[in-house]
């Protein structure tokens, strides 16, 4: 039995200009998308209207994809949106304007390489400029098992700009993933924010992944994605009956 769904995120294209290696969108300069704003934005109204409290937009990289802002107006008032980027679109003016009209509540910035001085730099360059808004940043650190002082280095440098509530530890898949215990000591073994499945796999009973294909499941690395049928909340549940459950690794 399916449980009332809560938040849904949506991967908007598999279009990034940065292409790392490991992302699970398997996005690139070359990738594409079978979303139109228009579709998004009936999916995750009629979503919200059954129930749904958050939505979040990723990629891609979402401020590469052409009618965001038509997406962020449209869902901002209804619930509770949060987007997450690399942040390298945000530092052109022209992008950074309209992110100040068309403001989420939240957008979380990601450090894939904590080893880079430069990118370390830029985001928090980048934290810095939007503490200083209406919206609320977070960061999301990629942790690697084999770069684990790097992580905990840019863990702490950052606690000087966010709360531990704010930065959620990101292990990476599927090699080089840290374990719990890892992920503990770049915290300082201290409370910290890391995936649901940690620990173990799990399916989470509240939460959707809808990727860039039209495809869902309850996670986003998860394989055994079934595609919708209809873009609404009723083609939602009639995917995830659908959905076969397997392992990211499996």
């Amino acid at each position: 039995m399916i449980e009332m769904i809560e938040q849904i995120s949506i991967d908007l294209s598999n279009y990034c200009s940065k292409q790392c290696p490991f992302c699970y969108n398997h996005s690139r300069p070359e990738g594409a998308t079978m979303w139109r704003p228009s579709e998004v934005i009936r999916l995750a109204t009629d979503c919200i209207a059954h129930g749904v409290r958050a939505v979040s937009l990723g990629g891609g990289e979402p401020f590469e994809y052409d009618g965001v802002f038509d997406i962020i107006r449209a869902l901002y008032p209804r619930c509770y949106l949060t987007v997450t980027t690399n942040g390298l679109p945000l530092e052109h003016d022209a992008v950074w304007l309209q992110l100040l009209r068309d403001a989420p509540d939240k957008i979380h910035v990601t450090i894939h390489r904590p080893h880079d001085a430069d990118e370390v730099r830029r985001v928090e360059g980048l934290i810095r400029r939007l503490a200083a808004t209406p919206i609320k940043p977070g960061l999301n650190l990629l942790v690697e098992s084999d770069r684990l002082p790097e992580a905990t280095a840019v863990f702490t440098r950052f606690l000087g700009l966010l709360t531990r509530q704010q930065i959620i530890l990101v292990p990476r898949r599927p090699d080089h993933t840290p374990s719990a215990r890892q992920l503990a000591e770049v915290a300082g073994r201290q409370p910290f924010q890391a995936p649901a499945c940690l620990t173990r796999c799990l399916r989470p009973e509240r939460f959707v992944s809808i990727s860039w294909d039209k495809q869902v499941n309850h996670c986003s690395y998860a394989r055994g994605k079934a595609p919708l049928h209809s873009l609404d909340h009723a083609g939602l549940l009639d995917a995830l009956s659908r959905v076969t459950w397997q392992r990211c690794g499996s």
